[in-house]
């Protein structure tokens, strides 16, 4: 596809070898920069995203009331849904809509990493057709794929950017992850939160290191922008669950039966 070439691979992909020709031939470092420069690009995006899901967040308790009021009736309960929807300004698109739009930009970024750390003539014969004229870009070709113990190029063999991926990733679920009183729903969202991490931990220990460093620098700005509209949501709980959780178990009152049957056995001890 041309057009996505023209679009974005190729701004991408060139830029972020003009980063490490300026950074000291440092690849690692230009991975590093253009993460931040993208982030920073989307934050609207994201901010956008991160108050959109917080709004969801707080109609959650309300929306579990009228799953359970309409339960055996799904039209009743979308209507509900939509005018519980309308009366607090929410738009269901409001957490996707952003994502829909950084997403080929997240994808160009990654294509740049793996077309940057070529390995093979065949993959520097298909990175060439995407170079600009600039002679800086063509002098930067092929690039230093080796940043602190890693090579770029190759997957982590100490696998440490696979467990810091699974992890920050981890985080960056459970900060927004509300605690359903569906138990369906709340086993869902169980696996879910260890299943995506365990798959991009899985993932980053076939494809180069260097995609791993992104989704690290990533996955850490987003830690961020979360916690600066959000707190640490779901990674700590509330005051009212930790006291519900420490109190010690109400004892259930006593009937007027259970009442007669222990005077009749105390009656009986005596004699």
């Amino acid at each position: 596809m041309e057009w996505w070439n023209i679009i974005l691979l190729k701004p991408m992909l060139n830029g972020l070898i003009v980063f490490a020709q300026y950074l000291w031939d440092n690849f690692g470092l230009a991975i590093l920069v253009l993460t931040v420069v993208v982030r920073l690009v989307t934050l609207p995006l994201t901010m956008k995203q991160t108050r959109a899901t917080k709004a969801m967040q707080s109609l959650q308790p309300k929306m579990e009331e009228l799953k359970k009021k309409f339960a055996r009736d799904q039209q009743a309960l979308s209507r509900e849904m939509m005018k519980l929807y309308r009366e607090s300004g929410m738009n269901p698109m409001g957490c996707l809509l952003p994502m829909l739009i950084q997403l080929p930009i997240w994808i160009a970024l990654y294509q740049s990493i793996i077309r940057a750390l070529v390995a093979t003539p065949e993959s520097l014969l298909d990175l060439s057709q995407l170079l600009y004229s600039w002679p800086i870009v063509h002098q930067a070709i092929p690039v230093n794929d080796h940043f602190l113990w890693l090579n770029l190029a190759q997957p982590d063999g100490w696998m440490v950017l696979p467990i810091l991926v699974g992890a920050s990733m981890w985080v960056t679920q459970k900060m927004v992850m509300t605690t359903p009183t569906d138990p369906r729903q709340q086993s869902t969202n169980t696996m879910m939160l260890w299943m995506m991490p365990a798959m991009f931990a899985l993932i980053s220990l076939q494809f180069p290191s260097g995609l791993a460093l992104y989704w690290v620098i990533s996955n850490s700005i987003q830690i961020g922008i979360q916690y600066f509209m959000m707190g640490w949501g779901g990674l700590r709980p509330s005051r009212d669950a930790v006291t519900k959780a420490a109190a010690p178990a109400k004892t259930p009152p006593k009937s007027k039966a259970d009442e007669h049957v222990q005077k009749e056995l105390a009656k009986g001890k005596k004699r």
